[in-house]
């Protein structure tokens, strides 16, 4: 008996014990875990931040990174309540930010006549009819997107085209870059444009060989049409916006620069945000005009959680080169014109004084080499003009959006004033087609000069100037390392010499943008402390072969700590 009672009671003391101890161990264990929100690991993770290169596995609470490390490392934050999400060998980027869109325009683009992609005029004329015949309660029949640099046709749509298909409806179509449109006859009557119409500053009525009117109106010749155009109504364009961004966190964009807006479309944007449906940070340029007079006067609005903030301003110097509207020192090789200036350096001047003072932010474009130069000119006064101790922020970090033809004295101003070059590489490998026959093989040795920019010195934020381009984050990052078109053509005149390591192109997709909008202290690489914004792709792109980095598919985004898009 006693020996019975001996045994139960060292029993007793022995479950007392183990129950002690794992009592303990839970303890430690729940103190020792720091429950996040979201657990990425088995992850090739490349942060983009020199000093902790590449990881495993990230950690994300609230809108912040809280780990970025090894997978063993993680398992402490692998607890609670925590989304733990293996990605089995993934690419994990910092979030990818477009450094230059048109944000109503490309959701507009999902939802209207899209002619992007159409590889002949026969092909486009055809959508145009099925698009009136399935629509004949449209008054006016509006369409964007289409380009002629790959048709064999070889050349620009004509009013007598769209009279053939749609006459008895007015039609605008919109070339690709926003720069030009065609109008058939109906349209032009309507808007009582002649072949003795005056060519507005920085436009052009095209007439043919005859001195008649070929339906093609570039730059601000649109704008003897456009206010005949129905506006979309404001709810049409709130959709728009949130069409717009959903498309974009869809393929792995997570900040967008949006390049080029009102206050009509930023009170948008804030009402979309608080109602949860602006699914990517917008950084907001007010167009030049009455827009951006209101910003210089009232300031600029800095989102504490930059999750939309409008501190820039958007100015256009001159056209496009597709229509021949860029503006050059020297004639086109193909047509008699040296392009289109929209402004003088004395007109830009006042608004760039201004700006400085009020600590405002200024991009403009600029594709041509005279434009470029232009634009550098009217910088260099405003900022000889007021001293840093009267901006509001010493180095304002001013941009020339494309930045496409520059002389070689003047890409050291940019150097020399920190001007940033803020370039798209789909521009390079679609334009190089024709950029040949529009400027002749010498010229191009000054196009597209990502290589010689970051070898200055300069950062070069990269974009895809979408709806004008696809908008697609891989093709920026293929066309800026291989400079060579999606089907690996590259032809005399391209200058592969001028392309970018594959962890620059990535650089110019994340960190690089957020330098641009003064948010690399919080976006723009993953580190313990900043904004979590990722992009995760199936295919590594810093190591499979070029031709593959069109098949890798985005499969999550995170905005915010938020899950956007997974796949």
């Amino acid at each position: 008996m006693i020996k019975n009672l001996l045994l139960a009671t060292a029993s007793v003391a022995l479950l007392v014990g183990c129950s002690s101890e794992q009592a303990a161990s839970t303890t430690e264990q729940a103190q020792a875990c720091t429950a996040a929100d979201i657990v990425l690991t088995n992850a090739a993770v490349y942060t983009v931040n020199e000093n902790n290169p590449t990881a495993q596995a990230i950690a994300i609470k609230g809108s912040k990174f809280i780990y970025v490390g090894d997978n063993e490392g993680a398992e402490r934050y692998a607890c609670g309540d925590a989304n733990i999400i293996d990605l089995t060998g993934k690419a994990v980027y910092p979030g990818l930010i477009d450094s230059h869109g048109h944000l109503s325009g490309v959701g507009f683009r999902e939802v209207n006549l899209n002619l992007q992609g159409i590889d002949s005029l026969a092909e486009m004329l055809a959508a145009v009819k099925k698009y009136a015949d399935e629509n004949p309660d449209q008054t006016w029949i509006n369409g964007r997107g289409w380009i002629e640099k790959v048709w064999p046709e070889a050349r620009f749509p004509t009013r007598q085209d769209i009279d053939a298909i749609v006459p008895d409806r007015p039609v605008t179509l919109r070339r690709a870059d926003g720069h030009a449109l065609v109008a058939n006859t109906l349209a032009l009557e309507m808007a009582e444009i002649t072949p003795a119409s005056e060519n507005p500053v920085g436009g052009h009525i095209n007439l043919d060989e005859n001195g008649e009117l070929t339906g093609m109106l570039v730059d601000t010749a649109m704008r003897y049409i456009n206010p005949l155009i129905p506006s979309p109504t404001r709810e049409q364009t709130k959709a728009a916006i949130q069409a717009g961004t959903e498309r974009n966190v869809s393929i792995g964009w997570t900040g967008f620069q949006n390049a080029g807006s009102s206050y009509n479309n930023f009170e948008m944007m804030g009402e979309l945000h608080a109602e949860g449906k602006l699914a990517h940070r917008v950084y907001d340029a007010m167009g030049f005009g009455d827009s951006s007079a209101r910003l210089i006067s009232e300031g600029a609005q800095i989102d504490p959680e930059h999750y939309l903030t409008v501190r820039d301003i958007k100015a256009v110097m001159d056209g496009a080169l597709g229509s021949r509207g860029a503006a050059f020192i020297e004639p086109y090789a193909d047509y008699d014109t040296v392009g289109l200036m929209r402004y003088t350096v004395d007109e830009l001047t006042p608004m760039l004084i201004g700006a400085l003072k009020a600590g405002i932010q200024v991009e403009t474009h600029a594709i041509g080499d005279d434009a470029n130069r232009k634009v550098l000119d009217a910088y260099e006064v405003a900022l000889n003009t007021v001293p840093k101790s009267e901006r509001k922020i010493a180095n304002p970090r001013w941009r020339i959006e494309h930045a496409q033809n520059i002389q070689p004295n003047d890409v050291d101003r940019f150097i020399d004033m920190d001007i940033i070059p803020s370039m798209q590489a789909s521009h390079a490998i679609g334009d190089l087609h024709f950029a040949g026959d529009r400027l002749g093989q010498e010229r191009l040795a000054n196009a597209y000069l990502w290589r010689t920019f970051i070898d200055k010195g300069a950062i070069v934020p990269g974009g895809s100037d979408q709806p004008v381009e696809i908008g697609d984050p891989r093709i920026e990052f293929y066309a800026a390392v291989a400079r060579k078109d999606l089907n690996g053509f590259s032809g005399e005149g391209w200058h592969p010499e001028l392309a970018v390591t594959r962890e620059e192109s990535l650089k110019m997709l994340t960190i690089w943008g957020a330098m641009a909008a003064f948010q690399e202290d919080v976006l723009g690489s993953i580190e313990v402390g900043k904004l979590a914004d990722v992009s995760v792709f199936d295919k590594d792109w810093m190591t499979i072969p070029l031709d593959q980095i069109m098949s890798s598919q985005n499969v999550l985004t995170i905005v915010h700590g938020d899950i956007k898009h997974q796949k």
